[in-house]
């Protein structure tokens, strides 16, 4: 039987991060499941720039790969094509356009008060792995929150404020998240690791943690 207490799992992720994009389909799922059991359950989404550096203009991934790890292993992961596979993704890492992520968070933080958080955050990540966009470019950015029905007017949204709110969190995540993986926090407890599968989140949200680190960094 699920736990009747509600929980809060919240994931530290990159765009540009294929771990990111592995845990976040996992979890998303085991969240309908346990959602679909009379769990209450709340998935959220906090952001993490593996390179905050980077442009937005974009370069292919291969290049950043060569450039960072050397060209036998930018190849390698250029013809990968298994990855993602047995979760149902094509990840296409010959065609992704490594690029800066702050945009895409920014266009996520304006989504979530929408309640269309987790959809906007499945078409950016299809859409830097799979459709071979460069998610800071604003056209490609209008184009997917049309896509997702994301409100962009001003309206009661204070673009300012956001900006520096997001600018704030990712401040407070950059100690959380890491440059290989995302981070679960389950009621703010580190939990489990970069590649949990699905039993192992559906476990956790039914009221069963495992394998939970109490040792590591605190989500503030």
């Amino acid at each position: 039987m699920p736990s009747q207490r509600p929980v809060r799992l919240d994931l530290v992720h990159d765009f540009v991060c294929a771990r990111s994009y592995l845990a976040f389909t996992r979890a998303r799922r085991a969240l309908e499941t346990v959602r679909a059991e009379g769990q209450g359950a709340e998935l959220v989404l906090r952001p993490f720039q593996v390179r905050p550096d980077a442009s937005p203009e974009g370069e292919p991934l291969f290049e950043v790969h060569r450039r960072d790890r050397g060209e036998e292993t930018a190849r390698r992961i250029r013809a990968d094509t298994t990855t993602g596979r047995e979760d149902g993704l094509r990840l296409r890492f010959g065609h992704a356009v490594f690029t800066n992520t702050f945009a895409a968070h920014h266009l996520l933080a304006r989504a979530a008060p929408q309640g269309l958080a987790l959809p906007v955050a499945e078409r950016l990540f299809r859409a830097y792995f799979t459709d071979g966009l460069n998610i800071a470019d604003p056209a490609v950015l209008a184009r997917l929150a049309a896509e997702t029905g994301v409100d962009t007017g001003t309206g009661h949204t204070d673009l300012t404020d956001l900006t520096g709110h997001l600018r704030d969190e990712l401040a407070r995540t950059r100690t959380l998240g890491s440059e290989t993986g995302p981070a679960f926090f389950l009621d703010g407890r580190p939990v489990l690791g970069e590649e949990p599968t699905e039993k192992e989140l559906l476990t956790l949200l039914r009221g069963s943690p495992a394998e939970v680190n109490r040792s590591g960094p605190q989500a503030g």
